[in-house]
């Protein structure tokens, strides 16, 4: 292993205060359509940072309220070629890369404000209002998710794309975001290994001082979508030091464990999961296909499981909501109370 170095400040700090295991956020695009939103759009969820920056506020808040430690910007599918294509200025999209992290900043502030100010950790509506480090995390999409064609659920870009072209399409938005006044990095969705190379090369050539995590999806529990070794994306990501938990998200929940089992065999660093509801996205019709998925109750039933298998940073992905969030809350409390002393 040899590569994995000192564990992170940032990742230690959260940890100890979660009693082990952190909670990642939920699914942002589906939350913020249940708000309201309109995101038939190649921007998906970006275009509410142009349309509706509140509802993505709310969104952020109902997820602490939930539980959440960490809370994923609003910028996964904002890019400033995306934003330029739909006529923006460079500046404007730039503008709005750095709104996502002020949107969530924003959201932990308001929030931290009224858990000071709160009698109890749980409210009467059961709205967790608990003190604790609440981590912002900017979320970078792959090349695909630009794409908006799936891509990201195949990893395959083509001859013309390559270790360059994805160092000099992500460049510009990591730094901006890294400057951002965010906490961490999520690099998700990473499809292929050419596109974990390029963010390791790419945080190193911008000295990019904000820690990063790597999340990969997987539609068989073995490799990366694109067919690419799981081991061997994940040994990518453990060679880099700012790179500090390595894990995978929008992927079937009955994939995981196999999935968790992998990446330990080759990295020491927190193991982060933060599955989708088990839902088939649809690329044609660009839509979920319903009744694929897990209920809450089965999703959470998998979490100790995931947590025994090494992961320790846990939440959902596509089509899970607060309420997933606020079950696997009540689960790891229960869990850190029959833990032995």
């Amino acid at each position: 292993m040899g590569h994995s170095g000192h564990p992170s400040p940032l990742m230690t700090d959260l940890l100890r205060h979660s009693g082990g295991v952190a909670i990642i956020d939920g699914g942002l695009a589906t939350e913020l359509e249940r708000h309201g939103a309109d995101l038939n759009d190649p921007l998906w969820s970006a275009k509410c940072l142009l349309t509706s920056p509140h509802l993505i506020h709310t969104v952020h808040t109902d997820y602490l309220e939930a539980g959440a430690d960490i809370i994923i910007t609003a910028s996964y599918q904002a890019t400033i070629q995306g934003f330029e294509a739909k006529g923006y200025t460079t500046e404007e999209g730039e503008t709005m890369l750095r709104r996502s992290v002020e949107i969530a900043c924003e959201a932990r502030e308001a929030y931290t404000k009224r858990c000071k100010e709160a009698q109890h950790d749980i409210d009467s509506s059961g709205k967790v209002l608990k003190q604790r480090p609440i981590i912002v995390a900017a979320s970078v999409g792959s090349y695909g998710a630009y794409l908006a064609d799936g891509s990201e659920y195949s990893g395959i870009y083509g001859e013309a794309v390559n270790l360059e072209t994805l160092k000099e399409f992500h460049r510009r938005r990591v730094k901006i975001l890294a400057e951002s006044g965010a906490d961490l990095i999520a690099f998700e969705t990473i499809p292929n290994k050419v596109e974990a190379q390029a963010y390791v090369e790419l945080l190193e050539e911008e000295n990019i001082e904000v820690p990063a995590w790597f999340a990969f999806n997987s539609k068989d529990g073995i490799n990366v979508v694109s067919g690419d070794s799981l081991i061997e994306c994940a040994t990518i990501a453990d060679r880099s030091k700012r790179v500090v938990a390595v894990g995978i998200n929008c992927t079937p929940p009955r994939f995981i464990h196999e999935l968790i089992s992998s990446i330990r065999k080759v990295t020491t660093k927190p193991i982060l999961i933060y599955p989708n509801s088990g839902e088939c996205y649809d690329a044609e019709i660009k839509e979920w296909v319903h009744n694929t998925g897990v209920s809450d109750d089965d999703f959470v039933s998998y979490v100790n499981k995931w947590c025994d298998a090494g992961a320790c940073l846990v939440g959902g992905c596509c089509r899970t909501t607060p309420n997933t969030i606020r079950a696997i809350y009540k689960t790891l409390a229960n869990r850190s109370t029959d833990a032995p002393m």
